[in-house]
């Protein structure tokens, strides 16, 4: 196996990472409207990833980085053509931080309220537009023979990628809903769980959907696996968390992203991203990476400093590992 290649792989594990984790970030996000009756349970829910939040986004950091630098053509292409989706999913990241940080910095009904619409409307457009994004490199977009996006912004919204915009929705919202029944205690750990059924329901048919056309279209035995793999591990956690076992449910709504997220970069490779106007323009692992020395490097690099931080992140999750409930949350808030 050549070394774009073995990075073609690891950018898929980043983004797998940055999707399992960010993907119940972004749920609890969405669900801070759609399960939280009232202010302090909107508290609490915000409290499940307060810790972590930040330490998902690393991930993001990642395989951008590692994009620009294994294959920088992809990179630039992708950032040129998708440029107006993925502003918009900077700057929600951007406002959601500074929401998380910022709601509880005055005790005004109007400032916290304006903050937890900010965190609801932020969490929502990332968790449909990753979707809409990665739907259109998988299906390919008009790239031309220089290597360039030739296309506009409204050929991106077409029926495959808004489906595939609607599954990550659905199913971070599913995978938000299992985390927060196995993170919090009473009465919002009973409904999360209700709820959790429910849309588990909704992600399936969803996502069956999705999976089996872009199986038809662009699959194959590998492919075909992966989509196995996502189909049973999501039917799983919807059992699971109908008999309460939120911690395997977890487990299994965390394989479905990974499977689905593995099906995606096995449809594409050897391409990075198709060309829908000539086949001979797509870019691919080999035409659009770097040299063999920049791989070589950022191999070593990559294998010094992966370990450093997984130990760190599995350490900050271990730390933080409690369920949590109202009765935590103070009255001033």
């Amino acid at each position: 196996m050549e070394l774009h290649d073995v990075w073609f792989v690891l950018i898929a594990v980043l983004w797998t990472g940055y999707f399992f984790l960010e993907g119940f970030d972004f749920g609890i996000g969405v669900l801070t409207k759609l399960l939280a009756r009232d202010r302090k349970e909107r508290r609490v829910l915000i409290n499940t990833i307060g810790p972590v939040w930040d330490g998902n986004e690393v991930w993001l950091l990642s395989a951008g980085g590692a994009t620009f630098a294994a294959f920088p053509e992809w990179y630039a292409t992708l950032f040129s053509g998708f440029y107006l989706p993925l502003l918009l999913i900077l700057v929600c990241l951007i406002v959601r931080g500074v929401a998380f940080e910022y709601r509880a910095k005055r005790s005004g009904e109007k400032w916290q309220t304006n903050w937890e619409h900010a965190i609801f409307w932020t969490s929502l457009l990332p968790a449909v537009l990753w979707g809409v994004a990665f739907g259109n490199i998988v299906r390919g977009v008009k790239i031309d023979a220089d290597m360039e996006y030739v296309g506009n912004f409204w050929d991106l919204l077409n029926p495959y990628a808004i489906l595939g915009g609607l599954v990550t929705l659905s199913l971070f919202t599913f995978h938000g809903a299992v985390f927060a029944g196995l993170k919090t205690v009473g009465d919002i750990r009973e409904r999360a769980g209700r709820l959790a059924l429910k849309l588990g329901i909704v992600t399936a048919v969803l996502a069956l959907g999705f999976l089996i056309w872009t199986q038809l279209d662009h699959g194959d035995g590998w492919s075909l696996l992966a989509m196995i793999i996502a189909v049973v591990a999501l039917v799983g956690a919807v059992a699971l968390i109908a008999v309460g076992r939120e911690g395997w449910s977890f487990a299994f709504s965390g394989v479905t992203v990974a499977a689905v997220v593995a099906m995606l970069f096995l449809t594409l490779f050897p391409n990075v991203m198709p060309s829908s106007l000539n086949d001979a323009w797509s870019l691919t692992v080999t035409n659009a990476s770097s040299t063999p020395y920049t791989l070589k490097i950022m191999t070593w690099c990559a294998g010094i400093a992966t370990p450093v931080v997984l130990l760190y992140q599995g350490w900050t999750y271990w730390v933080f590992r409690k369920r949590i409930g109202t009765q935590h949350i103070a009255e001033a808030h």
